[in-house]
């Protein structure tokens, strides 16, 4: 059976609003038939810097510890690449049957310019 979990920077940072609305997405989404990953979107924004943060809940459906050490995360909306960046993050390992939100940060000039990035989807 699929777990939330939380890292732990994130397991201090979040509202209890922004906690119930994973818990939430969580919730309808950890019965999805796929027999890897899949990304759950919950935001996206543009920072201060100009980056592209797109926040998703990420779920481990493999039998096999997900780590993130060179690996090309691209984000899409209608069937066109935004942004794709190649990301080794050490502190997200996401074991077997669970599922984690987390922010992927596309920095300025690494994405596509539109009006809006809403309705995309993450693919690892």
């Amino acid at each position: 059976m699929q777990e939330l979990l939380f890292e732990a920077s994130w397991e201090k940072a979040l509202s209890t609003q922004d906690r119930q609305n994973i818990e939430e997405l969580f919730n309808e989404t950890k019965h999805i038939k796929s027999p890897e990953t899949h990304c759950s979107p919950l935001r996206v924004a543009i920072n201060h810097k100009e980056a592209l943060l797109v926040t998703v809940l990420v779920h481990n459906f493999s039998n096999q510890l997900l780590t993130f050490n060179n690996i090309k995360v691209s984000y899409y909306i209608e069937g066109e690449r935004i942004a794709e960046e190649t990301f080794t993050l050490p502190v997200l390992a996401i074991s077997s049957k669970v599922s984690m939100p987390w922010t992927f940060i596309f920095p300025k000039g690494s994405y596509i310019a539109r009006p809006s990035y809403e309705n995309g989807r993450l693919e690892i």
